[in-house]
């Protein structure tokens, strides 16, 4: 039986323990920008003046890709049932400017509390208090974390493997997760040996790990492209940014700016322009990351 004592007790270890708690995220200006960068440190989130992407209309390659994603993001937009996507595979593709593109593209269809919230990967741990703060926020929220992966003796892998669960919570309707990432499995592969070896029952041990990316609902493959598709984005963006240079020109110098870089991806498309542009004395109107 409980006495008054022991609920006055229990009272009071229950007000110390609320004035431990940290204090909830303060609400952003959500009306001030279309895109947020989650700061730490204060526990707030700060706002993106200009975000750093290209047109959708501009990405190449990767219409498969582009057209799953956009789906998904336009039936969250609309308040409907929409999952966690990973976009994995080669460097320099175009996951992180498909993202960004995709935001633009559905904003642009007249979604406009549609919200762009980067997370970085050393931040995922503090992931608890940002859903919290966006929980019951106005707006509906894609959390973003680019270049997601986790090293050796890492356990920050367990806590976002609940929280895009959300836990006994759930995740709040008004928040999706995209991440960006080289591997397909978040896990570095020695990781995963190691786990191997060293476990009483590896089975077991291998799908703890591998069950991280299956809380993505969408895996989107990104791999290197061909010569065609490289040229391709190339000139596209000649022609976006009006650089007049004959054709064959243009592509015999995008052929040995590829070669000399040893690979062919967006990412070497665009710099490659942004050389052509700086040697022509002609200014770029976008900054644009792949």
């Amino acid at each position: 039986m409980t006495t008054g004592s022991d609920q006055d007790l229990l009272v009071r270890i229950a007000a110390a323990l609320e004035r431990m708690a940290p204090p909830a995220p303060p609400a952003p200006d959500w009306a001030a920008a279309e895109a947020f960068i989650w700061d730490p440190a204060p526990m707030a989130l700060k706002p993106v003046g200009q975000v750093a992407r290209v047109p959708i209309g501009l990405l190449r390659g990767i219409d498969a890709q582009r057209d799953i994603l956009l789906a998904n993001t336009r039936r969250f937009a609309a308040g409907l049932p929409a999952n966690n996507a990973l976009l994995w595979g080669a460097r320099g593709t175009g996951k992180s400017a498909l993202v960004k593109a995709v935001h633009e593209a559905v904003r642009a269809e007249g979604h406009k509390a549609l919200k762009l919230v980067e997370i970085h990967r050393d931040e995922v741990a503090t992931m608890g208090h940002l859903l919290a703060a966006l929980a019951d926020a106005p707006v509906q929220a894609i959390l973003f974390c680019d270049d997601l992966s986790f090293d050796s003796g890492d356990s920050t892998y367990r806590a976002l493997k609940t929280l895009l669960d959300g836990g006994i919570a759930g995740r709040p309707p008004n928040v999706l997760f995209y991440a960006t990432s080289n591997r397909r499995h978040l896990m570095p592969q020695e990781m995963i040996d190691n786990e191997r070896a060293s476990a009483i029952h590896p089975g077991e041990a291998i799908e703890e790990k591998v069950s991280l990316s299956d809380r993505f609902g969408l895996w989107l493959g990104f791999h290197n492209i061909t010569q065609q598709d490289f040229l391709a984005m190339v000139e596209a963006y000649a022609r976006h940014f009006a650089l007049n240079v004959p054709e064959a020109e243009l592509k015999r110098r995008a052929i040995e700016w590829s070669m000399t870089r040893g690979s062919r991806s967006g990412r070497v498309a665009w710099q490659f322009i942004e050389d052509l542009a700086g040697e022509r004395g002609q200014r770029l109107a976008v900054s644009v990351t792949r």
